[in-house]
């Protein structure tokens, strides 16, 4: 990669990942001298991740920019742990991929955009990432699933949905019973669509359209996963 094709996507995940080292360091350090050097590896994450916004907006002049770089601090700060709690991991979302017996799949619109995608929310304490994918389901829905097999392991920063760090845990299930009912709260609207009668806004079906109709119509293939990148750091 030549240093003109760094893109914002590049910019936001090397931030990231050096705030993650900082803040797990914070959280495991007794040195003050130690801390001091790990806060300023959060100035320096802010001030690129400040930059990534600049650069995909090219909006912001230099007060509003330093204001970005503090907010980022201030969050990072707020967000570091003691010891094993403080190191930092990427947050983890269950995705569902509810097929029925005609060979639909369950869709639900968001409320806050009206984007269209398959039920998912984050992993909560307590519960496996089935059992997650299970109460989604049901709570966005109202449809009963039971989970067949995990489709894939995705990382949401790399592909471009997410800001943070990331894993996304894609499984296919197979409803059960339930009616169709949404949330009042989390959904404007629920559906079973077809592979041709996608809605319009439905969000990343290019990537994972053909795996889950796939995975409705009984097809097999093994679980997906991002491919290592050579060299890691240097390619988008």
């Amino acid at each position: 990669m030549a240093a003109g094709d760094v893109q914002a996507r590049d910019l936001a995940r090397w931030s990231e990942t050096l705030a993650a080292i900082a803040r797990t360091g914070l959280g495991f350090t007794e040195s003050i001298y130690e801390r001091e050097r790990f806060e300023e590896i959060l100035h320096v994450a802010a001030d690129i991740k400040a930059a990534a916004a600049e650069a995909e907006a090219e909006l912001l002049d230099d007060v509003e920019m330093r204001r970005e770089t503090d907010h980022f601090v201030q969050e990072w700060l707020e967000s570091v742990g003691e010891g094993v709690p403080g190191y930092v991991t990427p947050k983890v979302a269950i995705g569902a991929i509810v097929g029925n017996d005609q060979g639909q799949l369950l869709l639900v619109q968001r409320a806050d955009s009206g984007i269209w995608l398959y039920p998912t929310g984050w992993a909560d304490v307590g519960y496996s990432p089935a059992e997650v994918a299970v109460k989604e389901v049901s709570e966005e829905t109202g449809i009963e699933c039971e989970p067949q097999r995990l489709l894939a392991v995705i990382d949401g920063q790399r592909m471009g949905f997410s800001r943070f760090g990331m894993y996304m845990l894609l499984f296919h299930c197979t409803a059960v019973g339930g009616e169709l009912c949404g949330h009042p709260l989390e959904c404007s609207d629920v559906g079973w669509f077809g592979s041709d009668d996608l809605p319009e806004n439905t969000a990343g079906a290019q990537w994972w359209g053909p795996m889950a109709f796939a995975a409705v119509n009984g097809e097999e293939f093994d679980t997906s996963f991002d491919p290592v990148r050579s060299p890691i750091w240097r390619s988008g």
